[in-house]
C-alpha cells in the first residue's frame, strides 16, 4: 500500500515561511501566490503544504505532526545547524524554536521544532517497542527528573516543569553528577522559555564549574548540546 499523510498548515507568509524551511534543509515543490497563496516543501520523504492565512494567530497554534525518522540524531544535527546558519544561533524560546533532542519516557528519541507560525514538528526515532508511558520512579529524584521532562520537553509546559525543578534543586535529596547536570540544564531551559535570562546564566554557570568525568560527558551528551545552545541564546 503506498497511501502517505501530508499535513497542511496556515501561515500568514509563505515567502515566511519558505526561508525558515530552506534553513531546514527543504526543498520548495510548489508555489503560487494568487489566486490562494500556497507553498509545499520536501526533505527526503518529508512532505508538508502549507496555505495562506493572515488571520492566523501563531501564540494560539496547537497545529502538529509526528514525524518518524530512522536517524533524528543526523537529522536534529542537520536542523540545528541550518538554523544557526541562517539566524546566527540556535533559537531556544519564542517563534521559531528547536527544542532539545533526548530519550523519552514512551520509546522514543526525539525533538520538536516550532515554525513562524506555531505550526509544531514532534520528529522521533523509536527505542524501544513499548510506546508506553514508563512507570514513575520511587526514588524522589528519578521521579522529579522523570515529570519535569514529560512536563518541559513534551507537553511544553516551562512553569509546571520549573516549579518541580525548583523544589528539586532546593531539596537535600542526595543526587548523582549526571543526575543534578540534568536538573539544572533542564531548568535553565525552562528559564530561557520564561524569559528570566538571569537564573538561565547562574544554573549554565554552575554546569560549566562542574567537574565532569568521561563517562559523564558521554551520558550527558545531549545535555551538554543544549547547554552550548542555550549560552548562545543568552549571548
Amino acid at each position: 500500500m503506498d497511501e502517505k499523510t501530508i499535513p497542511i498548515f496556515p501561515c500568514r507568509s509563505i515567502d515566511e515561511t519558505w526561508g525558515f524551511y530552506r534553513a531546514l534543509g527543504f526543498e520548495q515543490t510548489s508555489y503560487q501566490k494568487s489566486p490562494n497563496p500556497f507553498l509545499t516543501v520536501g526533505r527526503g520523504d518529508i512532505d508538508l503544504q502549507f496555505f495562506g492565512w493572515k488571520r492566523h494567530d501563531p501564540a494560539g497554534s496547537l497545529h502538529m505532526c509526528y514525524i518518524s525518522t530512522p536517524g533524528v540524531d543526523a537529522l536534529y544535527e542537520s536542523f540545528r545547524g541550518g538554523l544557526r546558519t541562517a539566524l546566527g544561533r540556535v533559537p531556544t524560546r519564542g517563534l521559531p524554536r528547536i527544542g532539545a533532542l533526548k530519550d523519552m519516557t514512551y520509546g522514543v528519541r526525539q525533538f520538536l521544532v516550532t515554525d513562524p507560525d506555531g505550526n509544531q514538528l514532534r520528529i522521533g526515532q523509536p527505542i524501544s517497542d513499548d510506546f508506553e508511558h514508563s512507570p514513575v520512579p520511587r526514588d524522589p529524584v528519578a521521579k522529579a527528573l522523570h515529570m519535569a521532562v514529560l512536563l518541559g520537553d513534551s507537553k511544553e509546559d516551562p512553569r509546571a516543569a520549573a516549579r518541580i525543578l525548583d523544589h528539586l534543586l532546593a531539596s537535600g535529596e542526595s543526587r548523582t553528577v549526571p543526575q543534578q547536570v540534568k536538573a539544572a540544564v533542564l531548568r535553565a531551559d525552562m528559564a530561557v522559555r520564561l524569559d528570566d535570562p538571569s537564573r538561565a546564566r547562574e544554573l549554565l554557570a554552575e554546569v560549566r564549574a562542574t567537574d565532569l568525568t568521561d563517562p559523564d560527558r558521554a551520558a550527558l551528551r545531549d545535555e551538554l548540546s543544549r547547554l552550548e545552545d542555550l549560552e548562545a541564546a543568552l549571548g
